[in-house]
C-alpha cells in the first residue's frame, strides 16, 4: 500500500496529480476547493500546506559554469540525483530555461563516451525524487543573477524539461510517466506537454510504450529523442552495449512507428566522438538511415568524461559533419556546449565517489512508483 493510498495519511504533491490529490484530500476531510488551491499554491509558489506530505529530506550543492548551473540533491543512502539549469538565450538578452532531469542514479546502460554510463546503476528515482527536481530547480536553488528577471513566484522559471540526466528513462517507465502527468497538469507545474522531451539510448519496448502514454489526453505533444550515435551497428556496439542486443534496424521501425502529429519530429541525438563516428561517409549514413523518418539531427559535440580516451572534437571537425548532413537534406542543428567545466554538460553527470558500487535495482516496485 503506497503512502498516500493509506486512510487518513498526508497526500504527497510532489507524487499525485491535481485530481489524484484532491481525492487524497478528501480522505481528510478537504474539500476541492481546499485541496485545489494548496496543490496550485504548492507548484506555483512553492507554499506547502501543513496538511501535505513533507518534502523529502535532502541536502542541496550547486555549481555555476558561467550561465548554467547544476544542482546534487541527496536521496539516502549516501547517493545523490543530478539535475542541470540550462539558459536558451533570447532576444533582448533574456532567457528561458531547461532543466535537464535524472530518472535514476547511476545508469545499467554502459555507453562508453558517457560519464553516467561508467558509474553502474544504483537504484532508480520514485516519482517524488524525480517531480522534486523541478521544485527544487524553481524554488531551492539560490538565483545567482541578479540582472535577469525571476518568474512571478520569485524562482526560477522553468520552460522545458528533458529527461537527459542520469538513468535510462525507459527503464524506470511508470515513474518517468507518472512525474509527466504531474508536470503538465496545469493545476500544477503546468509545463506543456509540447516542452517535455524523453530521451532513450534505444529501448524500443519503451518507446512502443511510450507512444501509448502519449496518446492519453493532454499529453500527445510529448516529445521522443533518441540517442543514436552512430552510422551503423559495428560503431555503434563498440559504444552502446544496448546495440547489441537491438540493433539499428529494429530502433529504426520503433522510431518510424512512434505517433507523431502531423507538424511533430522526432530528436535526433549525435554524439560526435573524434576518431569514432566524426567523418564526413558517416554523416552520409546517418542521413541515409534517417531518410523518411521526420526528425531533427542534433550533433552534440563530445564532451569529455573522467579518464576519457577521447578529447573533444576540434570547432572544424563538427562544422563540417553539421554542413555535409544538410547537405544531404537533413534538417541538422549543433547543440552549443553548456557547462563542461563544472562536468554539467551532456555526457558528463555522475559523481566519481559512488562509481563501481554494487547493482541495487533496475526499476522501483510498481506500487513505489507513486510514493
Amino acid at each position: 500500500m503506497t503512502l498516500n493510498a493509506m486512510p487518513n495519511m498526508p497526500p504527497d504533491p510532489l507524487a499525485l496529480t491535481s485530481q489524484e490529490f484532491i481525492a487524497a484530500a478528501a480522505k481528510l476531510g478537504k474539500s476541492k476547493h481546499e485541496s485545489l488551491g494548496a496543490y496550485r499554491a504548492y507548484h506555483r509558489l512553492g507554499v506547502r500546506t501543513s496538511w501535505m506530505a513533507e518534502d523529502p529530506p535532502a541536502t542541496l550543492q550547486h555549481t555555476v559554469d558561467e550561465r548554467t548551473m547544476k544542482f546534487l540533491l541527496s536521496v539516502g543512502d549516501d547517493l545523490e540525483t543530478e539535475s542541470v539549469i540550462i539558459p536558451m538565450p533570447h532576444r533582448g538578452g533574456r532567457f528561458s530555461r531547461t532543466l535537464c532531469i535524472s530518472s535514476q542514479v547511476g545508469c545499467a546502460m554502459g555507453c562508453q563516451f558517457c560519464e553516467t554510463g561508467q558509474m553502474g546503476l544504483m537504484r532508480s528515482l520514485s516519482v517524488r525524487e524525480i517531480v522534486q527536481q523541478l521544485h527544487v530547480a524553481r524554488f531551492g536553488v539560490p538565483h545567482p543573477f541578479e540582472d535577469e528577471t525571476r518568474a512571478a513566484s520569485g524562482g526560477f522559471d522553468i520552460a522545458n524539461i528533458v529527461f537527459m540526466g542520469m538513468g535510462e528513462p525507459m527503464d524506470n517507465l511508470a515513474a518517468v510517466l507518472q512525474a509527466i502527468r504531474i508536470f503538465c497538469d496545469m493545476n500544477g507545474p503546468a509545463i506543456g506537454c509540447s516542452r517535455v522531451t524523453v530521451s532513450t539510448v534505444g529501448r524500443t519496448a519503451g518507446i512502443r510504450t511510450l507512444g501509448e502514454f502519449i496518446q492519453e489526453h493532454g499529453l500527445r505533444r510529448v516529445g521522443l529523442a533518441i540517442s543514436l550515435n552512430a552510422p551503423n551497428d559495428e560503431i555503434r556496439s563498440s559504444i552502446m552495449p544496448i546495440n547489441r542486443s537491438e540493433p539499428m534496424a529494429l530502433l529504426r521501425k520503433a522510431m518510424t512507428d512512434f505517433p507523431k502529429r502531423p507538424t511533430s519530429a522526432l530528436c535526433v541525438e549525435y554524439v560526435l566522438i573524434p576518431g569514432v563516428n566524426d567523418k564526413l561517409e558517416h554523416a552520409d549514413a546517418v542521413c541515409e538511415f534517417l531518410r523518411e523518418i521526420r526528425c531533427s539531427l542534433n550533433v552534440i559535440p563530445y564532451n569529455p568524461r573522467r579518464n576519457s580516451p577521447w578529447p573533444a572534437p576540434d570547432d572544424a571537425t563538427v562544422d563540417a559533419f553539421v554542413d555535409r548532413a544538410i547537405a544531404n537534406g537533413q534538417f541538422t542543428k549543433r547543440r552549443r556546449t553548456k557547462g563542461r567545466t563544472a562536468m554539467a554538460a551532456c555526457g558528463q553527470l555522475g559523481n566519481e565517489r559512488v562509481r563501481q558500487r554494487k547493482f541495487v535495482s533496475l526499476a522501483i516496485d510498481p506500487p513505489a512508483a507513486r510514493e
